[in-house]
């Protein structure tokens, strides 16, 4: 049988306590019964489909773009590609300048992770002033046809803008955006396979998801 050398996990933990995109619904996790009272252990949850560390279907920004149901699975899964973009300030662009050399390298089907070091400050209001990806790194990566982008920062476009080009550009191609993504510094081997596959929840914009980065067997 053939398991993975590694995982590393780049998921944000669910609780209460969880940075959440502002006005988002806040996630609430509860207990609803216990082994003591119950006979079995419960909880409530009680979250937004962009809780935590998660996926943009198009429909999220494209009223006519497909709900994270209708998808293809393999828009979730695929080899890495690891482009740092650490140093930024806050609010700062990440462009072409800081990482064209990582977009010449880009291939169709691959899925690109831009690491800014920002999840650092989850939980902390500096968290919510991260840096940004420049929308022409966005559509030169999709001219090389790349469609599924991850960053480590709670939104790939600025906070609290009123303007989302990032988003508007990958759902019009339906592409995928994973976002509030943690741990990218332990991605420490090459050609990384990975994993955003999301929940199955009917007609929504998006799901949480179970991120993880794996070394294969005869990679590294």
């Amino acid at each position: 049988m053939l398991f993975p050398k590694k995982i590393v996990d780049l998921s944000l933990v669910i609780d209460n306590h969880t940075p959440i995109y502002p006005g988002d619904p806040e996630p609430r996790l509860s207990v609803a019964t216990t082994i003591a009272g119950e006979g079995y252990n419960l909880h409530h949850v009680h979250i937004g489909s962009q809780t935590g560390s998660h996926v943009d279907a198009p429909y999220h920004f494209l009223d006519s773009g497909q709900r994270i149901d209708e998808m293809d699975l393999k828009a979730f899964v695929g080899p890495g590609l690891l482009i740092p973009a650490l140093g930024k300030s806050e609010q700062e662009p990440i462009t072409l300048a800081d990482v064209g050399d990582y977009v010449e390298q880009a291939q169709a089907g691959q899925i690109v992770l831009f690491h800014t070091g920002w999840s650092a400050y989850a939980g902390q209001e500096k968290y919510f002033r991260h840096p940004y990806v420049h929308i022409e790194v966005i559509q030169a990566l999709l001219a090389k046809g790349v469609r599924t982008f991850c960053i480590d920062c709670i939104n790939m476009d600025i906070t609290g803008g009123s303007e989302f080009p990032v988003h508007d550009a990958v759902a019009a191609v339906s592409g995928v955006i994973a976002e509030n993504l943690t741990n990218f510094a332990a991605i420490d081997f090459p050609d990384p396979f990975i994993s955003i596959l999301p929940l199955k929840l009917a007609g929504c914009d998006g799901a949480p998801v179970r991120a993880v980065a794996m070394q294969l067997f005869g990679h590294g």
